[in-house]
């Protein structure tokens, strides 16, 4: 097995208390995490990642305080204003995720943007999941198949669901100390592996990264065989 996994998702978590322990308001964790991901992208065009998916807004993100999502969606215009020309320079290729329809105008234009200016890149899928969540990706898709009239299968879900575009993630991360997935790509991680730091997300550096894909490459990925198996289709 390769030590390096092909596509990697990330919960980053622990922007808010980043931000509260330093006295700061909590948006100003979110930009801090902005700063991470940027580190995070760099690390995995570096070490040759080819998919990265990060979990931004969940749907569930709309019951924080009103304050805090403006400011969420105000820093995802200055973030998309400023870093998709370096993104599409350095070869990164921007996926938007979730229920886009529900965003303001202004917000879904820059999104649908951003993806027209790098859609010719092929280095790194970046996905970043924006009103997200596992159970309503499961949930379209189903609908989306019910109203083609399509037989509903594990195979025809899973070309419905809103990842479709890339295989299914190796590792998982979840920083913030936290030991839940909520709600995050709840049928593509079936059989991924997962790994959760104490870092809180703006703390995540490349280090963490690297941390995080040496423990996934000490795993044995049995997909429900058996390690005799696994070892013998390693040397068929």
């Amino acid at each position: 097995m390769s030590a390096i996994p092909r596509h990697i998702a990330i919960v980053m978590d622990g922007n808010g208390r980043w931000a509260t322990r330093r006295f700061l308001p909590r948006v100003a964790g979110h930009r801090q995490g902005v700063e991470s991901l940027r580190r995070c992208v760099q690390a995995c065009l570096d070490r040759d990642v080819r998919v990265l998916t990060v979990f931004a807004f969940s749907s569930e993100n709309w019951d924080r305080p009103q304050d805090e999502v403006s400011g969420l969606m105000s820093l995802m215009v200055g973030v998309l204003a400023k870093e998709v020309m370096p993104l599409k320079a350095n070869g990164v290729r921007l996926h938007f995720v979730g229920a886009l329809h529900a965003l303001s105008d202004k917000v879904r234009r820059g999104l649908e943007q951003a993806e027209r200016d790098t859609a010719d890149n092929s280095k790194l899928v970046l996905n970043i999941c924006f009103n997200y969540g596992g159970r309503w990706d499961i949930a379209q898709a189903a609908q989306r198949l019910a109203e083609a009239g399509q037989p509903i299968t594990e195979a025809s879900l899973n070309e419905a669901m809103a990842l479709s575009h890339v295989p299914d993630p190796d590792l998982v991360i979840r920083t913030g100390g936290e030991f839940r997935i909520s709600n995050f790509l709840l049928w593509q991680s079936a059989y991924s592996e997962f790994v959760f730091s104490d870092k809180l997300w703006p703390d995540f550096d490349t280090a963490a990264l690297d941390e995080a894909i040496a423990s996934y490459g000490r795993r044995e990925r049995r997909f429900g065989k058996t390690s005799d198996q696994v070892v013998a289709g390693r040397g068929a």
